[in-house]
């Protein structure tokens, strides 16, 4: 049995797990595995999270919209990269749905509240805070003249100038994109308002074409910095990738805004922030040289 469990998380770690840092203990990474471990823990230190549960039976998910209403958050309760993930959920029809396509990924799943705001990771070592990302879904901006199939197509050329495809990936022109435009009234035939940005895809992921930004640390006041080193603390790790959904943004106060934690993530995609579609890359080799890395890591069990 233990020989087949390596094989298989020897096949996840190379399929979907290139460019992840690999520099916490088996025990630490076992302790990260999930987001009902993640949001016991948040509980525990007091870390501000989404109200929610983790259920097998659906209809859990249903009372748990009649208490608390809309919007909610579906996603598998093991996961990585968004995948299986659904929001916002406005209604009883797309929360069957969500559930639906959430438990092909993991039989168990998390629903909880929704909250609207900016989406960060936050690379987080014994040292401190060693890079922020800002992540945005597939968007463009209007121009006021061009329609939304050239705005792609002038952001898909940005991108392949910039170097950014080995880690990112283009903006589809597919049924995807014409799918979620037309929930908004739009096609790729529309003209946005100068300015006007137009949402392509609801997840905040790479995969479907989304980018990040390079958030300068200096920007994070102290107060915010102490979270994140508690966060660390909890999970007893060297390394974390938060992420976290902050109402105004991680330069203000977390105590004067609303926040949740979402997860961590023991094993985090490093590789995203050497290619930021926009701001400056960071340079983390120095603060990775400085962890310590345990001589047994047993990378290859999960």
């Amino acid at each position: 049995m233990k020989l087949i469990k390596q094989v298989i998380y020897k096949w996840i770690s190379s399929k979907f797990m290139g460019g992840c840092s690999n520099y916490n203990s088996l025990e630490v990474r076992r302790g990260c595995r999930s987001k009902k471990q993640a949001r016991d823990k948040f509980a525990k230190g007091n870390i501000p999270h989404a109200k929610g549960a983790i259920f097998f039976n659906p209809f859990t998910a249903v009372k748990f919209a009649k208490e608390h209403g809309f919007p909610l958050v579906i996603k598998p309760n093991v996961s990585g990269f968004s995948r299986g993930s659904h929001f916002p959920i406005r209604n009883y029809k797309e929360l069957w749905r969500a559930i639906f396509f959430a438990k092909l990924w993991w039989p168990t799943t998390v629903v909880e509240q929704y909250l609207q705001g900016k989406n960060y990771r936050v690379v987080m070592t014994k040292s401190g805070v060693i890079s922020v990302l800002q992540r945005y879904p597939a968007f463009v901006k209007g121009d006021g003249v061009s329609t939304i199939s050239t705005l792609i197509h002038t952001e898909n050329n940005v991108r392949e100038k910039m170097g950014l495809y080995p880690c990112n990936n283009p903006i589809s022109l597919g049924q995807q994109t014409i799918h979620y435009l037309a929930k908004q009234g739009l096609t790729l035939s529309s003209i946005p308002d100068t300015d006007q940005q137009i949402d392509l895809f609801y997840r905040i992921s790479l995969a479907p074409g989304g980018v990040v930004e390079t958030i300068p640390r200096d920007l994070i006041p102290a107060y915010n910095n102490e979270l994140f080193a508690k966060v660390l603390d909890l999970f007893d790790a060297e390394i974390l990738g938060i992420d976290v959904i902050m109402e105004q943004g991680i330069e203000h106060d977390a105590r004067n805004q609303k926040l949740i934690f979402l997860e961590v993530n023991s094993r985090p995609y490093l590789n995203m922030h050497n290619y930021p579609r926009y701001g400056q890359a960071d340079d983390l080799s120095e603060h990775l040289g400085l962890i310590t890395i345990v001589k047994n890591q047993q990378a290859d069990i999960f």
